[in-house]
């Protein structure tokens, strides 16, 4: 992906990349652009990634949320890897509701307003597959190791 275009006054609301061999979900919470940021609970939704349909150059996108009678923004969006888990302003965890099937659905009423959401790594690595650190030479700085010929 080069990059996205945006109509005029859209903003995205989330970015990231994603393991297309991992079990990822969408997590949507939809709420009213008149609210003062993180004091409106919303409306949250969770669903599978796989009910997004893959789409090409120059579309228009894929709804993923359907706004309720006062909502007219998301204020927060997220996709990752399953479980995900949400938090408060306050560090508290806050329960999701269950994943539905249904992409473009309207969410269920959020009980506190979410401020932060994660969920399992997109590539994950054991900690015995990772390489033993090496400390610093004392006597001058740390040099970069040599590539072998062919590639610099």
């Amino acid at each position: 992906m080069a990059g996205i275009k945006l109509a005029s006054g859209a903003r995205a609301v989330f970015f990231g990349a994603l393991n297309p061999q991992a079990t990822n979900l969408v997590v949507t919470s939809s709420g009213s652009s008149g609210a003062l940021p993180g004091t409106e609970p919303g409306s949250l939704k969770v669903t599978p990634y796989a009910e997004y349909p893959a789409k090409g150059r120059a579309t228009g996108g894929v709804r993923c949320h359907r706004f309720l009678r006062g909502e007219d923004t998301l204020v927060l969006g997220w996709a990752g890897g399953s479980p995900a888990r949400a938090a408060a302003a306050n560090g508290v965890a806050l329960d999701l509701p269950s994943p539905t099937g249904k992409r473009d659905g309207s969410g269920m009423p959020a009980s506190t307003a979410i401020a932060a959401i994660a969920g399992a790594l997109p590539w994950p690595r054991s900690i015995s597959t990772l390489p033993a650190p090496t400390p610093a030479e004392p006597d001058g700085p740390e040099m970069l190791p040599e590539f072998p010929a062919g590639r610099e």
